[in-house]
């Protein structure tokens, strides 16, 4: 009855709805992208608005409850749920306005990069951010936020304007290079540690309507072979080329000959976003290898924002472990390919993202963001869907992580971050940058009221 009369307490200050335990809908309303994650909050409070969040924050605060936020619910890690706690749900919020004029846009933290792209692409526009369509925009930008155009426009958050925000305390503020650009400054990188972002406005650019990409492939026998080339084809590419190598389970495509299908492979995958014709150009010493899949034409940018969206549903378990290579060596080829081999289950991948371009222009002191000077992004994604395999999935992801240790140049992308504790968050950023990060979170959130997240402590 207590609990009845505090849920209607909030509900007077609230638009959206309230799911608690025994509602219809609290199963869907709990649930994350990754299924290793099972929490149960007292309850999920869907925002329509920001004075709704700020709502959410007031009694959360007033009644000493933990706040998991939610944008797209697609953290690695599934952080955007709790126990017991409140999860502060931003996924109704999702107006987007373009400007053609100044070529900016602005998004609400409950919109999906799919939806993102569908808005922008309609003027022919587009910013830097996610590959795979259902990912929320706010958790990707917070934490930097890479994809097809990374290369060519830097990270999601290289491109932020401004960002409007809830603090712990549930006052609005706005931070941008003039109004609080401390905040700013940790907002492009530190992820949710500082406030819930309830919207966010981005820097366009000129991108599609139509590029080239796609991808092709080869039998794993090959992996060392084609990784060789790939490494000495990437050297100075132009930047308009966004490009992942990925160990995969080739899937049942018709693109895919039939001896193939189901079985280990490797990949490399495009993104052309420049001149069409210079475009075959690029990608064709990769053609030459005679790939025997091969899915590669010109495309809707929207359609490459989704291309690899069947191979990442939610639903299933999933453990991650990243890092940077300074160069993708002999040796370190070897090593994974091996690891590659022995893969438990035929929905993971392990990818190496050609870093640099736009991501090392931008200065490492101009935002949180670490680690812009790797060549090599890489990430081994565990994917699995019997809850019993767990030990042997999460053991292959940390082999590949572990295995690429000895060439790898430190640090972590935080995004790509599981629950593996204080020490690799801090990894993320480095000692100078993390400390500058705490005596932000200090002043913002002093006690610590955003902590489910990859959480960076207040300084003391």
């Amino acid at each position: 009855m207590a609990q009845t009369l505090t849920l209607d307490s909030l509900q007077a200050a609230f638009r959206g709805p309230l799911v608690s335990p025994g509602d219809p809908d609290y199963d869907g309303a709990r649930r994350v992208w990754n299924a290793m994650v099972d929490k149960r909050p007292s309850v999920v409070a869907r925002c329509t608005g920001p004075a709704d969040v700020v709502a959410a924050v007031n009694f959360a605060r007033e009644h000493d409850l933990a706040i998991a936020v939610r944008g797209g619910a697609h953290s690695a890690a599934g952080k955007g749920t709790c126990d017991d706690g409140i999860v502060i749900d931003l996924s109704l919020m999702k107006g987007v306005r373009v400007d053609p004029g100044s070529r900016t846009v602005r998004a609400q933290g409950g919109v999906t990069w799919g939806q993102f792209d569908h808005e922008t692409q309609a003027f022919g526009l587009a910013a830097p951010g996610g590959v795979v369509s259902t990912t929320g925009i706010s958790g990707l930008t917070l934490g930097g936020g890479f994809g097809w155009l990374t290369r060519r426009f830097g990270l999601s958050c290289d491109n932020l304007v401004s960002v409007d925000v809830v603090t712990a305390g549930g006052e609005q503020i706005v931070a941008n290079v003039d109004e609080h650009p401390d905040l700013f400054w940790a907002l492009r990188g530190g992820g949710g540690n500082f406030g819930i972002a309830t919207s966010f406005e981005y820097e366009l650019h000129p991108v599609g309507p139509v590029i080239l990409g796609g991808l092709v492939g080869w039998p794993l026998a090959r992996a060392a072979e084609i990784l060789a080339f790939h490494r000495e084809q990437t050297r100075g590419v132009p930047d308009e080329l966004g490009i992942s190598a990925a160990f995969v389970t080739a899937p049942p495509l018709p693109f895919v000959p039939d001896a193939l299908q189901f079985q280990p492979a490797i990949v490399v995958i495009f993104c052309w976003s420049g001149d069409l014709d210079q475009g075959q150009d690029v990608l064709r010493p990769w053609l030459d290898l005679a790939p025997p899949i091969q899915m590669v034409a010109q495309l809707p940018y929207t359609v490459m924002q989704s291309i690899q969206d069947e191979l990442a549903p939610p639903g299933r378990h999933s453990y991650w472990k990243a890092g940077y290579l300074a160069e993708l060596t002999d040796d370190a080829i070897a090593a994974v390919v091996d690891v590659a081999a022995g893969v438990p289950s035929p929905f993971s991948l392990a990818e190496m993202v050609l870093w640099g371009g736009a991501v090392a222009r931008v200065g490492d002191d101009d935002t949180a963001f670490g680690q812009r000077d790797g060549r090599f992004l890489f990430n081994a994604v565990s994917m699995w869907e019997d809850p019993s395999a767990t030990g042997a999935n999460v053991a292959w992801a940390r082999a590949f992580h572990d295995a690429l240790q000895p060439y790898a140049s430190g640090g972590v992308y935080v995004n790509f971050l599981s629950e593996e504790g204080p020490e690799r968050v801090a990894a993320a950023y480095g000692p100078e940058k993390f400390g500058r990060l705490s005596r932000i979170k200090a002043q913002y959130d002093p006690d610590n009221v955003f902590r489910l997240n990859q959480n960076i402590p207040p300084a003391r």
